[in-house]
């Protein structure tokens, strides 16, 4: 996930000032820049969707074809409604060129305006083997709030499997709930992504795909996508398995300075929560008269309203991620792990070991501050488990890292591994390789460990260089993951044995780099988790 670079009290402070003026300077050259035309179709490439004929382009390595329309616009009187089918073409769809990507804030870039973005990219080994082809549904991270998803050629080349890439309405257009909408408002950026899950059962086949062997992959928000439609009633028969990375994010006593509740442990607003925080939206863009507040919402410029909601960590932002809205999302995914509610899927579950979503400290006092902030009335058991006197130089930053890793992230996975394989195949992991070249949002001079989505990179370096060590543990990644995808098992040649979390057997798999991965039972104990953390995650019965 690709954090937000306007976040001044994020653990990306450091840079965000920088990619800001970068993005800025984005925005103005693309008000000069006149975009090339799309390239044609190849010869050989027309495939009849049941919406219509599409083309692409037939590279050496990979068929593809992009910016596909899986559902209607969601403009106008659509606006902050289920997604609903395309009208039919009958001319080919030149599929040549990648897709809106949808309306989200700038910060990660110049933002976008674009509302027309309900898209999808497909992605065929060029070299047809025995088929069908097993499919990989990628859900991109960005908070429910920004980005889009990425080219993931590499999982079709060496793990010989379909890639689809889902654009979904994101922040406030995905997520907002308002009274006026009437019941089950909100979670419409999850109803996208299962409107493409259904586009991918009726029309896969016809890319050389299995529908009856999908799996969804996706990280930070990715993640917690995977975690949703696990437990979605909606969702059933629409995927056989998920691999859910860093979907554990959330601050874990809920003060969090980053993103709204959202994650796969955190307890959701209900409706009525989100619609008295989407009354509070309306009346702040000039919406507040309740019988107009439908068609006035529903009027209002994309502009105004991504200007409203900004990152949605303001009391009038309204709501910009998931709900309990009693349909798509009846409960939170982390009460409907705990009650077996969830659905006849396998998932690959982890986080990274020292991912953190909140600011860093740099002084004894900032951690004091920190820890205060964070845990109340828990913050001196807090600072007795985690002494600064424990850690090097520096010490508060490894101290303040630790703690939120382990509370957000490690401790939370890990009851989640538990509660999930009373119910349901789980292969657990923790990636613990420290030394993956960082990305954008971290402060490259300080100790920042396996950092949050660490493992995405070496998924698709996307032409960053990697080291002899990170190659190996780079291709064990790819391979496990596509392995998972075609058979539901990652224990595939060249890769370690990974078996699957049991209660008698409660193995999670460290990933680290020159084949150095391998089971372990250790995590919870190390990181502290009944001691300390397991009491306080939602949905325990234990405070």
């Amino acid at each position: 996930m690709r954090l937000d670079r306007k976040v001044a009290t994020a653990v990306v402070a450091v840079v965000m000032m920088v990619m800001s003026l970068a993005g800025s300077a984005s925005l103005a050259s693309d008000l000069v820049r006149v975009e090339p035309p799309a390239p044609a179709c190849s010869p050989g490439t027309t495939v009849v969707t049941d919406d219509g004929p599409v083309c692409g382009v037939a590279g050496a390595d990979v068929r593809s074809w992009q910016g596909i329309r899986y559902a209607a616009p969601p403009v106008g009187g659509l606006r902050w409604k289920p997604p609903r089918r395309s009208a039919p073409w009958t001319e080919p769809f030149a599929a040549t060129a990648e897709g809106n990507q949808c309306a989200q804030p700038a910060g990660a870039g110049p933002g976008s305006e674009d509302e027309d973005c309900l898209n999808l990219t497909v992605r065929v080994p060029a070299k047809a083997g025995p088929g069908p082809f097993a499919v990989m549904v990628q859900i991109h991270g960005g908070g429910f709030l920004l980005w889009k998803p990425q080219d993931a050629s590499r999982l079709v080349t060496a793990g010989n499997v379909i890639s689809v890439e889902v654009n979904y309405r994101l922040g406030i257009f995905g997520f907002l709930a308002h009274e006026a909408f009437g019941e089950h408002a909100g979670n419409y950026g999850l109803q996208d992504q299962q409107a493409a899950l259904r586009w991918v059962q009726r029309n896969i086949a016809r890319f050389g795909g299995d529908p009856h062997n999908v799996t969804i992959y996706g990280a930070s928000a990715g993640g917690s996508s995977v975690c949703a439609h696990t437990v979605s009633p909606s969702s059933a028969g629409l995927f056989q398995r998920g691999i859910s990375e860093s979907g554990e994010y959330n601050s874990l006593l809920g003060v969090d300075t980053v993103w709204q509740a959202q994650d796969c442990k955190a307890k959701l607003p209900t409706e009525k929560q989100a619609q008295r925080a989407g009354a509070r939206f309306a009346a702040a863009v000039g919406c507040g008269v309740a019988a107009e507040a439908a068609a006035c919402l529903r009027g209002a410029s994309a502009a105004a309203l991504l200007k409203q909601a900004g990152h949605g960590r303001e009391p009038d932002s309204g709501t910009i991620a998931p709900i309990v809205n009693g349909t798509t999302l009846p409960m939170s995914p982390g009460e409907a792990f705990a009650t077996g509610r969830v659905n006849d899927v396998s998932l690959m579950h982890g986080v990274a070991r020292d991912e953190t979503q909140l600011p860093s400290a740099s002084t004894p006092a900032d951690y004091n501050r920190l820890v205060n902030q964070q845990y109340g009335e828990h913050a001196n058991a807090v600072r007795r488990t985690y002494p600064l006197v424990r850690f090097p130089a520096p010490a508060p930053f490894l101290a303040f890292r630790t703690i939120v890793a382990d509370s957000n992230s490690v401790c939370p996975s890990a009851l989640n591994n538990e509660r999930l394989a009373r119910h349901i195949p789980v292969y657990a992991y923790q990636m613990d390789d420290t030394d993956v070249p960082p990305q954008f949002f971290l402060d490259p001079t300080k100790p920042n460990g396996a950092y949050h989505i660490a493992e995405w990179l070496l998924l698709l370096p996307d032409g960053v260089k990697l080291n002899a060590n990170q190659q190996v543990l780079s291709d064990q990644l790819v391979a496990q993951w596509t392995g998972f995808a075609r058979t539901g098992d990652p224990t595939v040649d060249g890769t370690p044995r990974w078996e699957p979390y049991t209660e008698d057997n409660p193995v999670i798999m460290s990933l680290n780099a020159a084949g150095d991965s391998q089971l372990t039972t250790e995590i919870p104990r190390q990181h502290r988790c009944e001691k300390l953390w397991d009491p306080l995650t939602p949905f325990t019965g234990r405070r």
